[in-house]
């Protein structure tokens, strides 16, 4: 974001002690996080604050950059890393004044779940998934898809599907885009979240790895898109 006064705010808030944990949900927003407070407060106010928190991490991104600043995460939340494995892992602790790092964009469930714990919970956006400068990119795969002239569509986060159907919608091409990925093209899905999101948007991906690690899910792409074609456009 261009105006980081909300972080400032958060920084004010966490200076002033008002935060028993942190949670953590990417490392690029834990990156963005840093290097716009670091304009302000000096390293070394921001280390011995967090470190004062019971620190949750959403994988092991955000873990590093916490390192670099003499931080020491406590709670690691393991595979498949989404927001619903954090939930009865704090669902145990007896935090419950918690502020949420966002990643991307507001997650009220989450919010929601914490609060049911009794959590008085609060977050923080540094950055927004907003479109592209150039959409001409996005424009070209909503043809491409449409007119199936493309086999395999990979998705990497949920916000990719999103701003893919807007886009499709404004060109008028969106049941014809919905159609292609239910009927005639191999999709696949990074994992839980991005899963969730095709599922809700009725397009059941056809290959999920085993792990929501990006390698991972190009190799099982390459595995099995084949079999994937030819059992779709069989039937």
């Amino acid at each position: 974001m261009e105006d980081n006064a909300e972080v400032f705010g958060w920084a004010e808030r966490l200076f002033a002690g008002e935060f028993d944990m942190a949670v953590f949900m990417t490392g690029v927003g834990l990156g963005y996080l840093k290097d716009a407070l670091l304009t302000r407060y000096p390293v070394d106010q921001l280390s011995a604050a967090l470190q004062a928190l019971t620190i949750v991490c959403r994988g092991p991104k955000p873990a590093v950059l916490l390192h670099e600043l003499g931080v020491k995460a406590r709670i690691q939340i393991p595979e498949p890393n989404t927001w619903r494995e954090i939930v009865p892992v704090l669902a145990a602790r007896p935090e419950r004044r918690i502020t949420i790092q966002e990643c991307g964009h507001p997650n009220l469930e989450f919010v929601a779940a914490l609060r049911e714990l009794g959590a008085d919970v609060s977050s923080v956006a540094i950055y927004r998934s907003d479109f592209p400068d150039d959409l001409g990119p996005l424009e070209e795969a909503v043809r491409r898809i449409a007119a199936r002239q493309t086999d395999v569509v990979i998705f990497t986060t949920s916000i990719q599907l999103v701003h893919l159907l807007e886009t499709a919608g404004r060109m008028d091409l969106e049941s014809e885009v919905r159609q292609a990925l239910r009927q005639d093209l191999a999709v696949a899905s990074v994992g839980p979240i991005m899963t969730a999101a095709l599922s809700e948007a009725g397009c059941e991906p056809d290959i999920v790895p085993a792990h929501p690690k990006m390698g991972i899910l190009v190799r099982a792409a390459a595995e099995h898109s084949a079999a994937v074609l030819e059992r779709k456009r069989r039937s």
